[in-house]
């Protein structure tokens, strides 16, 4: 990582599954934030949703995806991917999640990159955006599936930007 990063945590399920990861007490020291998340589930292909402190109001979003035979765009607030139990065994999805100015006062926004590795034809990659409603500054974020849990080694690393 460059060296306007630090990092600040990282989480790795080591248990079974996971419900969650969740990074709390996020100091307001950073202009940015980011999390490289490596995601696996234990059932089909999912989205990631993401919580901002205890706010999952997003009020908008715009999403472009792939499917490995087809793209589209929508406004759901898809919140990245996690590689579903499915795919070939020791596979995981990348996403990046970036929250600019996170300890200001206006609503927060979230960019996101991410892609499911399946190694086979239907592969899903997205790039999105998401505006929260959310006027204080980000003090916890919490990722959870839409549907089923992580799995073992899904791993989430949370870094602080500084301005360079």
């Amino acid at each position: 990582m460059p060296v306007t990063y630090k990092k600040i945590a990282s989480v790795t399920v080591t248990g079974a599954t996971a419900s969650n990861v969740e990074f709390t007490s996020i100091p307001n020291t950073y202009t940015d934030l980011k999390i490289v998340f490596s995601a696996r589930n234990s059932t089909g292909d999912v989205d990631n949703v993401i919580t901002l402190n205890t706010s999952t109001g997003v009020s908008s979003a715009r999403r472009l995806y792939g499917t490995g035979s087809s793209v589209a765009s929508d406004t759901a607030a898809g919140g990245g991917l996690a590689t579903p139990s499915s795919a070939t065994a020791s596979t995981f999805s990348s996403t990046e999640y970036y929250f600019p100015n996170y300890a200001g006062s206006a609503n927060k926004s979230v960019s996101i990159d991410a892609v499911n590795e399946t190694n086979g034809t239907n592969a899903y990659s997205n790039l999105s955006t998401q505006l929260f409603t959310l006027g204080s500054a980000i003090t916890s974020i919490k990722l959870a599936p839409n549907s089923g849990l992580y799995v073992t080694n899904t791993t989430a690393t949370l870094y602080g930007i500084s301005k360079s």
